[in-house]
């Protein structure tokens, strides 16, 4: 089952996938700036409970070690009392130490293996949490980085087209009032000789 982050990354994915081009551009999309707004709220809110629930795994490390020191310990306390269980039959003395001496060294390999086995697992589970993380984080830092930019391109687009349209007014109102405007700038430049209009 996967987590509520990685299933708010599908939806983002998705979201893009849904986005309308940007007209004449192959590479940039228009964004509906609410929903992408939200889903990025909601994954800052889910992160922190993702990154608690892995270093829970990864504190479960030492409960493994524990429970395979403590079956250890249990393979060595029952060997110890068959050992004695069989030093008391006096009879069968030798055979007693030879056997204790078997089990004794059976069950310390046995509860080494163990031990090692645990710290092998933990180890591998930690690891793999950590990149997990490493690889979650990384790509959602590639996707908020994406939005910015892509949000940013668009307002300097949208700067520059109504620079270009204001220029473009500006002129024709210029070719409707030509005279008018020269009379101005004369006025502005102080000069108070008279303009002789030519009228047809």
């Amino acid at each position: 089952m996967s987590s509520r982050i990685e299933q708010l990354i599908d939806e983002i994915e998705e979201y893009i996938e849904s986005c309308k081009p940007k007209f004449m551009s192959n590479t940039e999309i228009i964004v509906n700036k609410d929903e992408m707004d939200e889903l990025l709220r909601e994954l800052r809110m889910k992160t922190p409970d993702e990154i608690k629930r892995y270093q829970k795994i990864i504190s479960n490390k030492e409960a493994i070690l524990n429970d395979a020191r403590a079956k250890a310990e249990a393979l060595i306390n029952e060997a110890t009392i068959h050992t004695n269980e069989l030093i008391s039959e006096h009879e069968i003395m030798q055979q007693a130490y030879a056997q204790a001496n078997e089990v004794i060294t059976m069950a310390t390999r046995q509860a080494q293996e163990i031990v090692d086995n645990a710290t092998i697992e933990a180890n591998t589970v930690r690891t793999a949490a950590a990149q997990y993380m490493e690889d979650m984080l990384s790509y959602l830092e590639n996707i908020i980085v994406s939005a910015r930019q892509a949000a940013g391109t668009h307002y300097e687009n949208l700067l520059g087209s109504r620079k270009h349209y204001e220029e473009i007014i500006q002129n024709d109102r210029k070719q409707l009032h030509p005279i008018e405007e020269d009379m101005e700038a004369l006025e502005a430049n102080g000069d108070s000789g008279s303009i002789d209009v030519i009228s047809q």
